[in-house]
């Protein structure tokens, strides 16, 4: 096979042919026919100086062709193209032209001059045809380029590598991304099997089907948490087990307002049943609000003649429980009776009250003034003494909070003293006058002058009213200020927090009378008695001192 693709074979005698050499050169004046096939000779020149031929340089003839030969598609290319060899095509910077690679075996249609057409010479819709396959020519050789690699210059930057570890960069990229995916999915899919499998699924906590038995009071405390409920319920046999319990309280947004206190739960449910019965208010038992100024025993009103509840009445009532076939209750009697022990250890009672509760004149009334007002929770299945030490110990807590115990010296005052004065500030004024009646009590008590309150008085005859008579007055008893100097036995009432830190800090003032002039509880205070007698006498026109006996 030659250089330029054609077998020696075929033309054994012709002498080899550059590729653009003239095969029509010296017959230009007279034109071959179409098809002619002869050969075209011609002589090789000498080369320049200082050059030699190789074997394979061939002269380059200049040709000749007439005007528009060439507006057609380069000749021989309008084969079909499933007739194509594959070609390799390149622009030839040298010749202008279009350098043909092929196969040594492969056969080209342009080694046989009856493939070509003549110069000039074109049939008719030839151009046509030609100019469409020149397109495709055209297509094909721009895409030969396009995929045809660029060789790096010489000392260029590394692109190549970095592109490769850009895309293996890459590559881990969208394998960390894909297994990340997977490990998520694990996860949910597992902790939701789990969490279908805790709450719903086989395996689950031993659960009670019922039927219920006997209820008990189980107590919930300030902080508990759901868990800590759970052992309880399971400990007094609520529910079969504390995980039950806790998987059903988790999914009852009841227990996000549930309050610590006593709760009434049977016994032997399923664990959804005994989280509805503990959020459940009708459940809570043992549940105790005791206002500001109550007493421990009832009074009456001398004006209405309704009876005011007393603690324990109140704790009576909060007690009791509805069972099978009866409801049981602490009784007021029990509760005065326990109250009035001898043993205040038993009771509750703080250190710093104990001399003086030991030596109240009336045993009965021991207690008074040592529950504080406010909101309480008790077991009402305990025993009526437990059920005061828990109400006196806790309410003593409550009062050390205030700062009692430090404040007292101050104002010359032991605690239990301040615990009575602040009783009587609760009973004898309204909020806005707490400091200043304290501080009366107080300048009284520094020049030993007496007290001299209605509400004392009234203390004595469990009665209440604004005003006393003379009669009333003049009834000698160890609370009556009328009647002797200084302070009462006890407190008279249940103190505010309010009222016993105005009696710790009270207000800066010289007065020692105070009187209320209407039904609104307007105070006038003054510092002589002078002063005190024009206030009182706008009291009398009011009507308000007016005795209702």
């Amino acid at each position: 096979m030659s250089r330029h693709g054609r077998s020696s074979d075929e033309h054994p005698d012709a002498p080899r042919q550059g590729l653009f050499s003239d095969p029509y050169a010296g017959t230009y004046d007279n034109p071959p026919g179409r098809g002619h096939t002869g050969e075209i000779p011609h002589e090789r020149s000498a080369p320049p100086a200082g050059r030699t031929y190789r074997d394979d340089d061939a002269e380059t003839n200049v040709l000749h062709f007439d005007e528009g030969v060439f507006d057609g598609p380069p000749p021989g290319e309008s084969y079909p193209e499933d007739t194509y060899p594959e070609q390799n095509y390149s622009d030839d910077v040298y010749s202008g032209g279009y350098a043909y690679a092929r196969r040594d075996d492969e056969y080209d249609p342009r080694d046989s001059h009856e493939s070509y057409p003549e110069p000039g010479h074109h049939a008719p819709g030839a151009a046509d045809t030609y100019a469409e396959d020149y397109e495709d020519y055209e297509d094909s050789d721009a895409q030969a380029v396009e995929e045809r690699a660029v060789p790096a210059p010489v000392g260029a930057p590394k692109t190549r590598n970095r592109t490769r570890g850009s895309s293996a960069r890459r590559k881990r990229g969208r394998i960390i991304g894909a297994l990340a995916v997977a490990i998520l999915l694990v996860v949910v899919v597992g902790g939701g099997y789990l969490a279908f499998q805790r709450f719903s699924g086989p395996g689950l906590p031993p659960d009670f089907t019922g039927p219920a038995g006997p209820a008990v009071v189980v107590q919930v405390e300030p902080g508990e948490t759901a868990q800590e409920i759970a052992g309880e319920f399971a400990e007094k046999g609520v529910v079969a087990s504390a995980s039950a319990f806790f998987n059903a309280a988790v999914q009852n947004t009841g227990m996000n307002s549930l309050q610590p206190g006593y709760y009434r739960i049977p016994t032997n449910i399923p664990a959804a049943d005994a989280v509805a019965e503990l959020v459940d208010p009708e459940s809570r038992v043992g549940a105790l609000v005791v206002s500001e100024g109550r007493q421990l025993h009832d009074i009456r009103d001398v004006n209405t003649g309704a009876v005011r509840k007393g603690i324990y009445t109140l704790i009576a009532e909060a007690s009791c429980l509805e069972g099978e076939t009866a409801t049981s209750c602490l009784t007021y009697e029990e509760l005065e009776a326990a109250g009035a022990s001898v043993d205040l250890d038993a009771l509750g009672v703080p250190e710093w009250a104990r001399e003086a509760v030991a030596n109240v004149p009336d045993r009965a009334r021991q207690l008074e003034g040592l529950i504080a007002a406010g909101s309480w929770d008790f077991d009402p299945t305990a025993a009526p003494v437990e059920v005061l030490r828990k109400l006196v110990s806790e309410s003593a807590d409550r009062y050390e909070e205030t700062g009692i115990t430090e404040a007292a010296p101050k104002v010359g005052l032991t605690p239990y003293e301040m615990l009575v004065a602040a009783s009587l500030v609760e009973r004898e004024a309204l909020p806005d006058d707490f400091s200043k009646v304290a501080r009366v009590i107080l300048n009284r008590l520094e020049i030993g002058q007496m007290l001299q309150f209605d509400s004392t008085v009234n203390y004595a005859l469990d009665e209440t009213e604004l005003a006393t008579t003379d009669a009333d007055r003049a009834r000698v008893t160890p609370w009556n200020t009328y009647a002797s100097v200084g302070l009462p036995a006890t407190p008279i009432s249940s103190p505010s927090i309010g009222s016993l830190q105005a009696v710790e800090n009270p207000e800066p003032g010289r007065w020692t009378y105070f009187v209320t002039i209407d039904d609104k509880g307007t105070t006038l205070f003054a510092d002589s008695y002078d002063e005190h007698l024009v206030n009182t006498r706008l009291a009398l026109e009011s009507g308000i001192l007016k005795s209702g006996r």
